[in-house]
């Protein structure tokens, strides 16, 4: 199915991706900004106002809405604004996809499957988790995607922020002991775009196959951009004293026999 689409965030390095995809693949596209307009997100929509939500998407009538407009640690955007987008949808019988994330869980199981409750484990994570609970209530056919480290073209954070302290603009370590599966932004992008054109309803995990510390994915990332990863200070959490999910791993089975998209693992990716 294509048809008319609209992504909030599409500004963002996934959004930006879905929308130059979801145009490639016949969909009509609609995407959103908060504050920085570009070539596909045209439309400016604050997700915390509930009004501006229900009246962009009367005007607009979309088919399907993928929606990965997030904040970093912002409550009234990822878990009100998910809630007002879930709303509006239901109220006019539109497709829901909705990007979560694996920071759901506080990492004491290590292994997640689709039936796994949330225990998230901080700010970020308890309201992505608000997000899913409000979204399954009012959307029940809507599908929830959770995912991981997001890489792809140089623009994704880990890959930024790898550059960025190898050049010393900004301080910190990559620790050796929190391990996720990263995906590749081409992989996801195409993921949802099937998500949004099938009736799957609930919780779908969608990540690449490999498990890598982020101090690993950090060195891949510097031999991919031709720097020196040597240059990359390493810590550990524990050493850091910081209270943060150390290893989730997200299982994929079902998704990959649900879908076509292949999900490549970081080493098979970050090799091409």
């Amino acid at each position: 199915m294509t048809g008319r689409i609209l992504i909030t965030g599409a500004s963002g390095h996934l959004g930006a991706h879905l929308a130059t995809r979801a145009e490639a693949g016949g969909w009509s596209v609609t995407g959103t900004h908060f504050s920085a307009p570009s070539a596909y997100a045209k439309e400016g929509l604050d997700v915390r106002e509930p009004a501006a939500v229900r009246a962009l998407l009367a005007r607009t009538r979309p088919d399907a809405v993928i929606h990965t407009a997030t904040g970093t640690d912002d409550w009234a955007v990822i878990a009100d604004g998910a809630a007002h987008v879930a709303v509006a949808t239901a109220a006019l019988g539109i497709r829901l996809v909705h990007i979560s994330s694996d920071a759901v869980f506080s990492g004491r199981d290590v292994r997640y499957d689709e039936s796994a409750h949330p225990d998230p484990i901080h700010r970020y994570g308890a309201a992505k988790a608000a997000a899913e609970t409000a979204v399954r209530a009012v959307h029940p056919s809507a599908a929830v995607v959770r995912t991981s480290l997001i890489l792809g073209d140089g623009r994704g954070r880990h890959e930024t922020h790898t550059r960025d302290l190898i050049a010393g603009r900004v301080t910190g370590a990559l620790f050796t002991d929190v391990y996720r599966r990263p995906v590749h932004v081409t992989d996801l992008a195409s993921a949802l775009l099937e998500l949004a054109s099938s009736d799957y309803a609930g919780i779908l995990n969608i990540t690449g196959p490999d498990t890598i510390s982020r101090y690993d994915l950090g060195v891949l990332i510097a031999h991919r951009a031709s720097l020196d990863p040597t240059l990359l200070p390493s810590g550990t959490l524990t050493d850091a004293g910081l209270r943060l999910p150390a290893d989730v791993r997200l299982t994929t089975t079902r998704a990959t026999a649900l879908l076509r998209t292949t999900l490549r693992g970081v080493h098979e990716f970050m090799a091409t």
